[in-house]
């Protein structure tokens, strides 16, 4: 099954740069290139745009991978809010979730996290065995990493990881082109 994923990853690597550069992958000046700002007026990069293509294709192939191959349930881009110092976890609706995005701006999503793909023992989505994230690092030379998190955020000083280890339980892991890794 982990190949498999990691087949994902590299498909979706390959076919969206296929598709925007041909027969290369993109400079770092490409990808550090402002394209836009989203509704905070936070620029969006073209690193930010391929990437977004690329978790859309990788997530979609890992869904039919994991229909295949994984007995329990999982959960493709769950949104939790974590109250870090409760230890308390509550999952968002995609209802609520596209009602606070189409408002504009995302600070109302403070205090959540978005795993990619969550790997559950069982029928209570609260907890799971495996965390994976994928990275699309942009250019393909930079090493793929979790985002850290910073003052203005509930989690300051910690990884995704961390904060997905935390609060779901499991291990939790980057899913790139390259394989798996912490």
């Amino acid at each position: 099954m982990q190949q498999r994923l990691i087949d994902c990853a590299r498909q979706a690597d390959q076919r969206i740069n296929a598709e925007h550069f041909g027969d290369r992958e993109p400079t770092r000046e490409e990808c550090g290139e402002e394209l836009s700002l989203d509704g905070c007026d936070e620029p969006i990069t073209r690193a930010m745009h391929l990437g977004r293509q690329k978790h859309a294709f990788a997530l979609a192939c890992a869904r039919e991978v994991l229909e295949q191959l994984w007995p329990a349930p999982f959960s493709i881009e769950q949104r939790y809010r974590y109250y870090r110092n409760a230890a308390f976890l509550e999952t968002i609706s995609q209802e609520q979730e596209h009602r606070l995005i189409e408002q504009g701006c995302t600070r109302e999503l403070w205090r959540t996290i978005k795993p990619d793909v969550v790997l559950h023992p069982d029928a209570n989505r609260l907890k799971a065995v495996l965390i994976l994230d994928f990275k699309f690092p942009c250019p393909s030379t930079n090493t793929p990493s979790w985002k850290h998190y910073g003052k203005t955020s509930a989690y300051d000083g910690l990884t995704q990881g961390e904060v997905y280890q935390e609060a779901l339980g499991g291990e939790a892991l980057l899913l790139s082109p390259r394989g798996l890794s912490r």
